[in-house]
């Protein structure tokens, strides 16, 4: 075996001591330094720190000892939500409707229906007790339904804080998909109003107290009243179809196994709920217009 004398510019190792001083050390020629693979160091490396700790990117969630609390905080949780309190105001839109159709069997049918109402379980609960329990669990229902789509609203749009720099090209989100925020204020500000109208009687002047078929009756036979009325059922319509649809998704009925065969039945109970509830109420200012009803 031949010995090959070191290159006067070799690869040095530096090591460093106690006292910060360098001892070079010279390395033997190989093989690979006859193809001049050899590399000098050019700079010491940075020293070494114990702090190895970087900033927290984000706060871990306390966790709850109920967790029902924590499901709530999570965006399944708000979903759920939406869908449940979504169901319930569903079915008060529904049997709301049905009732309303007394209307054209004549005024006393109408109040007596309303009168039912007020006397529900009496005398075991005084009068209008079950009616007001209604309210307040359609009203708790409604308060829940709007602080979940603004919650998870907010989560979307921290998720993206930068808009897209292109116009979207919206692929699986219908045009009710994308105005579910604003129907759903409409409808909003209508409830306001249709209380304030038929129930309180502040924005009806000719408000009788105890016969609802003559209140409805002078209300909507303002062309006004009765334009806001079809716009806000439109609205609802709206907010109806794309609400029927997603009750499916937000409760996990979506999965693999279910789709594409199920989607065109989801899809049709979608669209016939809207379309019921919507197209009945809106006959109603028509015929108060024209006089069939009044």
């Amino acid at each position: 075996m031949r010995t090959v004398r070191p290159l006067p510019l070799s690869v040095s190792s530096v090591i460093s001591l106690g006292h910060g001083t360098a001892v070079p050390s010279p390395v033997p020629v190989t093989a690979s330094s006859r193809k001049g693979l050899l590399v000098t160091a050019t700079k010491e490396p940075p020293a070494l720190t114990p702090d190895i700790s970087s900033p927290t990117i984000r706060k871990a969630n306390r966790r709850s000892n109920f967790p029902i609390v924590d499901l709530y905080k999570s965006s399944v949780g708000k979903k759920w939500i939406m869908a449940l309190t979504g169901i319930m105001l569903m079915g008060f839109v529904l049997f709301h409707m049905i009732g309303n159709l007394k209307m054209y069997l004549g005024e006393s049918h109408f109040n007596e229906y309303a009168e039912f109402l007020r006397q529900l379980l009496v005398p075991i609960i005084p009068p209008t007790g079950v009616l007001w329990i209604l309210r307040l669990g359609l009203l708790t229902a409604f308060a829940l339904h709007i602080q979940s789509a603004y919650a998870l609203t907010r989560i979307n749009r921290k998720a993206r804080p930068v808009n897209y720099k292109s116009p979207r090209d919206y692929v699986a989100v219908n045009w009710a998909a994308r105005t579910m925020r604003w129907s759903g204020i409409i409808v909003g500000l209508f409830l306001l109003w249709h209380l304030a109208d038929l129930t309180w009687g502040w924005a009806n002047p000719d408000f009788v107290n105890g016969n609802p078929y003559s209140n409805v009756a002078t209300s909507l036979d303002r062309a006004p009243v009765a334009a806001l009325y079809i716009i806000a059922n439109i609205a609802l319509g709206v907010h109806l179809y794309h609400g029927a649809w997603s009750i499916f998704q937000s409760l996990g009925s979506m999965s693999a196994r279910f789709n594409p065969r199920h989607n065109p039945i989801r899809r049709g109970f979608a669209a016939g709920f809207a379309i019921l509830v919507a197209g009945v109420n809106i006959t109603f200012p028509i015929a108060v217009l024209t006089g069939v009803v009044g």
